[in-house]
């Protein structure tokens, strides 16, 4: 489903990216995507549509769709899924981290229609062919403006250089063991170096060392990278609910006992200031 005051070309591009079927809403009441509004255009789809699976994506937006919708569907949600199958009856299995992801918990959804949300990153998008072909069906779900009942009552932008947490293929994070806020500028050189992001812990973000906006974790962003490295990061369940889905793990910690440790594909223990200027010389000359 596309809902907004105008779909414009998203349809097609959703067509070329796989999809087989796009269904637009279109209403001005969807003008800054209001979730009330947005519960109302996915709840008619699934009216028009009548589908078996509802997917959603655990955004902002979508943790506050996502689980009115069900509710209104009359099923139950299952949320923050990393990966999703069916099993012999066709019902959906949906598997989610539990216990600050320190384990996954796979559920079978039995409502009809079964409703999940996926956590971001969690699946490839397919690469865009502009030759496929596709139907766009337009879904008049006559939303009228009183079924906002919250407003917008101030934006503000922050100015942002370089790549999204959420979209970088290699983030770089640091944690309390780093001692403050000078050591971020090697995650920083380190970073460009791969063409990646960085990333923070709680206690670094609550410390004043970086933006709030780096933090990754359970109250923070939740990222899905090929490469994560944690330096000075302890692997509190908090941090590790956030990164534990990363493709590999490298940790960088002087305590041989940090918990960051068993969710690590590999691991140094040592000092990081002497660790990571080390590891940055191998890289130039690798790079060069």
């Amino acid at each position: 489903m596309l809902a907004g005051p105008s779909v414009g070309d998203a349809a097609q591009t959703a067509i070329a990216h796989g999809a087989e079927v796009v269904y637009a809403v279109e209403s001005p009441v969807l003008a800054d995507a209001p979730p009330d509004a947005v519960v109302a255009a996915a709840a008619a789809t699934v009216a028009v549509a009548g589908p078996r699976i509802v997917l959603g994506a655990k955004t902002l937006l979508g943790r506050d769709v996502m689980p009115r919708l069900a509710f209104r569907l009359g099923t139950a949600l299952a949320s923050d899924c990393t990966s999703l199958a069916l099993d012999a009856d066709g019902r959906l299995l949906a598997t989610r981290p539990t216990y600050g992801g320190n384990a996954d918990a796979t559920v079978r959804c039995l409502g009809t229609p079964a409703v999940a949300s996926l956590r971001p990153g969690t699946v490839d998008a397919l690469e865009a062919d502009p030759a496929r072909t596709g139907d766009v069906v337009a879904v008049d779900a006559a939303i009228d403006a009183s079924v906002v009942r919250t407003r917008s009552v101030e934006r503000v932008e922050q100015a942002a250089e370089g790549l999204r947490l959420e979209d970088a293929r290699v983030i770089v994070s640091g944690g309390r063991g780093l001692g403050g806020p000078e050591p971020f500028e090697q995650l920083e050189a380190l970073a460009s170096l791969l063409g990646g992001a960085v990333g923070a812990s709680r206690a670094a973000c609550d410390a004043g060392w970086v933006p709030t906006s780096y933090q990754v974790g359970l109250t923070g962003k939740t990222v899905t990278p090929e490469l994560y490295i944690a330096v000075g990061i302890s692997g509190a369940s908090q941090h590790m609910a956030g990164c534990a889905n990363a493709k590999a793990i490298v940790a960088i910690n002087k305590d041989a006992g940090a918990n960051i440790f068993k969710d690590a594909r590999f691991g140094v223990i040592g000092d990081w200031a002497k660790v990571l200027p080390a590891f940055a010389e191998q890289l130039h000359e690798l790079l060069d």
